[in-house]
């Protein structure tokens, strides 16, 4: 009797033990369910919407040049406009290779807001390196400037084989193309697009790709956000 007793009462615990879990997961699984529903949000709409808030508000500045936010927004617009009438699709991605500047700003904008993902070259790498980056992403198309294109025979070498967007020189086909934002539905673009590849440094062997997803940026983003109260 006293084991029939005592296996009733461990089942009796095991059960509520099974019960309390299975009521946690599900506490667990609703709060990460209103995260996502919170940051389900492609990357570039938490930038086009600061250019609806304060589009005149200054958004960049690079030693004595400077972008309000809805000067930014328009230029990465045709960018964009350029990457999509190139073909650019979701999770394509684009090389880009360009220095410390707005354009720099302005090309990723761009990149983001066609739906593709943008793989930062370094021009100061090696070139083997870059050369590697270059093979291992498959980009479809790339942005860069005409210096660069000059001092790096490896860029020139790949605008043969590769669409080449050159943010200085076709300063003025850019301005051909709309400054409006690209509809994300009608690109089919989700938060689970792919937004970025970067390398590693190679230090164990060759560089190798890091993929992040509009999402995961996101939700970094807004817990930085609520973590240093940024207004």
């Amino acid at each position: 009797m006293q084991v029939l007793l005592k296996e009733y009462s461990d089942l009796l615990q095991k059960t509520k033990l099974r019960q309390l879990l299975h009521l946690m997961t599900q506490s667990q699984l609703l709060m990460l369910w209103f995260q996502e529903k919170k940051h389900h949000v492609l990357l570039h709409q938490l930038f086009e919407a600061q250019v609806t808030t304060q589009p005149e508000a200054m958004a960049l500045v690079y030693e004595d040049h400077t972008l309000t936010y809805a000067q930014l927004n328009q230029r990465a617009n045709r960018v964009a406009h350029h990457l999509l009438r190139l073909g650019v699709r979701p999770d394509d991605r684009v090389a880009l290779c360009l220095e410390r500047s707005l354009d720099m700003v302005v090309g990723l904008l761009g990149i983001l807001k066609a739906g593709g993902a943008y793989v930062p070259l370094d021009p100061s790498y090696p070139a083997d390196r870059l050369a590697y980056m270059l093979e291992d992403s498959a980009p479809v198309a790339l942005l860069t400037h005409t210096t660069l294109q000059n001092r790096l025979p490896l860029l020139a070498a790949a605008s043969d084989t590769i669409p080449t967007l050159r943010v200085d020189a076709d300063a003025a086909r850019l301005a051909a193309y709309p400054d409006q934002n690209p509809d994300p539905a009608a690109l089919g673009l989700t938060p689970t697009q792919l937004a970025y590849v970067i390398y590693t440094s190679g230090s164990t062997g060759q560089p190798k790709g890091v993929m992040n997803q509009h999402r995961g940026v996101c939700n970094l983003v807004h817990a930085q956000i609520d973590l240093f109260k940024v207004r």
